[in-house]
């Protein structure tokens, strides 16, 4: 694929950190909606009432994919670009734990999302995208909403690992098994090529950026579930 960076600017800083607002999750669901908010204040294009209304306009639920995110970009006119394995949904997921309790109601939604995201003008490509390509659109000032395998996700700055299963606030009791693949996304907000890390905002907290290797980082977004899904935000829209 083209980088995110254009041809003939000056190759991307050996350390960025974005200042990305950090906002929490709700639920143990919104993660991704989250994310869209922490993005948009970044843009400073945040405004709580046009928000939920977005939500109500484009329908949605407690199951919340990646191309719904890219299409709540486009409602806010911001420039954007949807990378994935996948142009649709993968019929493999069906028996995955994390996918199965929705995945009959919600293939044919998912799907025609994909379908009419050209005439929508929602930017969708299939591609792989590479660390480099990442770092680029970073140095830029720009940031990326990524999903992950929290699983395998380690952050290298909190003292315990997030509990991955649910999400849930705290004083609420989990009883969720642990499985083998728990959806998550994340916004990037920078990078240290010195100590090979990636600097990330979890949704699931609300007071910090997190910090992990990028071969860790590489293993939790290429994890069998996500399909490398990346969504490039950009600053200019």
């Amino acid at each position: 694929m083209k980088s995110p960076r254009e041809a003939g600017e000056p190759p991307p800083a050996d350390c960025i950190q974005l200042k990305v607002p950090v906002i929490q999750q709700l639920y143990h669901w919104d993660c991704g909606l989250a994310c869209s908010r922490m993005v948009l204040q970044y843009l400073n294009h945040l405004d709580n009432d046009e928000f939920q209304k977005a939500i109500q306009d484009l329908q949605l639920t407690k199951s919340i994919w990646t191309i719904d995110l890219a299409y709540l970009m486009r409602h806010f006119g911001v420039k954007h670009k949807f990378c994935t394995q996948t142009l649709g949904v993968d019929k493999g997921y069906k028996n995955q734990s994390f996918y199965r309790k929705h995945f009959d109601t919600e293939e044919n939604r998912v799907n025609q999302l994909f379908a009419q995201a050209k005439d929508c003008k929602v930017l969708v490509e299939k591609c792989t995208v590479t660390v480099q390509d990442i770092q680029n659109h970073l140095s830029q000032g720009h940031v990326a909403i990524v999903l992950v395998n929290a699983v395998l996700l380690l952050c290298d700055l909190c003292s315990s690992p997030v509990k991955y299963c649910c999400f849930l606030p705290i004083g609420q009791k989990c009883f969720c098994r642990s499985p083998d693949y728990q959806g998550h996304f994340i916004v990037l907000c920078g990078y240290n090529k010195a100590s090979g890390s990636i600097y990330y905002n979890n949704p699931a907290y609300a007071d910090r950026t997190c910090c992990t290797s990028i071969s860790n980082f590489e293993e939790a977004r290429t994890s069998y579930g996500t399909d490398e899904d990346i969504l490039f935000i950009y600053t200019d829209s």
